[in-house]
């Protein structure tokens, strides 16, 4: 027996294959009338599979009156109001813990890229400038700086590992303190003052919305850069761009953006930014493992067992 459920978004194509081949998928993203699907769905879809940016609200909740779980394919569920779901007894999972490795090691990655300007360094190669101008600019160790690492949480471990391998001191904030060997700042504004490079890890959410803002920026300084591999709702856009725009901060590597796909051109004319499309768990192999943990969720719901990663 297959189980009904809606898939919200195409997503991963392997995930999306396989949940339609193992349920009986409705594809809410492919409907020409997605009020007569939902109609259609109301009285058998007890799942649903979601991805991407569309909200999954309590007006969509309500117009499934069956449903019972919404599993999501990453880790941050901002997209779903999780507050409705449990008022209404319907059980929401994530991502958890399968793409901890790969987005660590693409934050170190970003980190690199901008402290030592690697995109910009290529470009100034292939632009025949290595020939004509000589040698391009010197850039910056990342050996003895300090990293501060705004939201420790799982993923935020991982890449502290890694910034130690590269002779990196850590510091971090989180709303409180953990048991890990490294030194505690109290709020977002000190961390940012003893760090030299702020990395952004929180989850997104109405809690920490413009989280990073003038006062963070300024407590980085001209010699400090941001790295945001979280949601580009925990820094205040305008503002960034500005303080790069007059170098009051050194540099920023951004993998995220307040309305992704959207990215502000003004950026682009930059040099002191490196900017990725929303990247850090894109591998096959994470991908992959995130839609098999989707499905495993679904899976293990309908067979009347506990979820493998529930939102608390």
């Amino acid at each position: 027996m297959k189980h009904d459920i809606i898939v919200t978004a195409a997503g991963h194509k392997g995930t999306l294959e396989r949940l339609t081949q193992e349920f009986s998928a409705i594809k809410l993203f492919a409907a020409t009338d997605r009020a007569a699907a939902l109609k259609e769905a109301a009285p058998k879809v007890r799942g649903l599979a979601h991805s991407g940016h569309a909200h999954v609200d309590a007006a969509l909740m309500d117009a499934l009156p069956k449903l019972e779980i919404i599993a999501n394919f990453g880790v941050g569920v901002n997209q779903i109001d999780v507050a409705a779901a449990k008022e209404r007894g319907i059980v929401v999972t994530n991502g958890a813990g399968v793409l901890n490795n790969c987005v660590a090691d693409f934050s170190m990655a970003l980190v690199l890229n901008t402290l030592r300007k690697l995109p910009q360094a290529g470009i100034y190669l292939r632009a025949g400038h290595w020939q004509s101008k000589g040698t391009y600019e010197f850039t910056t160790s990342l050996g003895s700086k300090t990293l501060g690492i705004l939201g420790l949480g799982r993923i935020g471990e991982e890449i502290a590992k890694r910034a130690l391998a590269f002779g990196m001191k850590i510091r971090y904030h989180n709303r409180s303190k953990k048991n890990v060997p490294y030194t505690y700042d109290s709020d977002a504004v000190t961390l940012a003052k003893n760090s030299d490079v702020l990395l952004v890890i929180t989850p997104g959410g109405a809690e920490t919305d413009k989280l990073v803002n003038a006062a963070v920026l300024d407590a980085l300084g001209p010699q400090g850069y941001l790295i945001n591999v979280a949601r580009g709702s925990v820094v205040d856009e305008p503002v960034l761009l500005r303080y790069l725009q007059e170098k009051k901060i050194a540099g920023a590597g951004l993998d995220v953006f307040e309305h992704e796909p959207k990215v502000p051109a003004e950026f682009f004319a930059l040099d002191n930014v490196v900017l990725t499309p929303h990247m850090a768990s894109a591998t096959n192999e994470t991908r992959t493992a995130m839609g098999n943990l989707q499905i495993e969720n679904l899976q293990l719901h309908f067979a009347g067992k506990p979820v493998k990663t529930p939102v608390q």
